[in-house]
């Protein structure tokens, strides 16, 4: 099992990683999730997600979460192919949480290379607990 603390980390490039993880078969922890961060301005993230969200009917969907754990795992799901078996399995792998968990105290915690907040050329970027509070 791979446990990843999500603080300042790039919540795409996040994403992608514990998608292919998920689909070469490890069970993925993501810690931390409303510290994870999207790059641009704010009020221009927040009105992305807005619009979003406000998007098709309250009936029919999309149906976008406003929770942090769960609008992060739902960020991953864009990137699996869940709607075949081999995607919807690695989905279950996938586990998000606000956070540290009692059971995930005590477990070794590992971050993604090439994710961390510090690659970005400028200092314009949000968290995602953030975001979703604005909302």
């Amino acid at each position: 099992m791979i446990v990843i603390d999500a603080s300042n980390l790039i919540l795409g490039r996040m994403a992608t990683f514990v998608a292919k993880q998920a689909l070469l078969g490890q069970e993925i922890r993501v810690i931390n999730v409303e510290k994870a961060v999207v790059s641009g301005k704010k009020k221009v993230v927040i009105n992305d997600v807005k619009t979003n969200m406000d998007r098709g009917t309250p009936a029919k969907g999309p149906f976008i979460p406003h929770m942090a754990d769960r609008y992060v795992r739902r960020v991953i799901r864009g990137m699996l192919p869940y709607k075949q078996p081999k995607g919807a399995e690695a989905y279950k792998r996938v586990l998000c949480y606000t956070g540290v968990p009692e059971e995930l105290k005590d477990k070794p915690t590992t971050t993604v290379e090439g994710a961390s907040v510090e690659k970005l050329p400028n200092l314009n970027y949000v968290a995602i607990g953030e975001v979703l509070r604005n909302i």
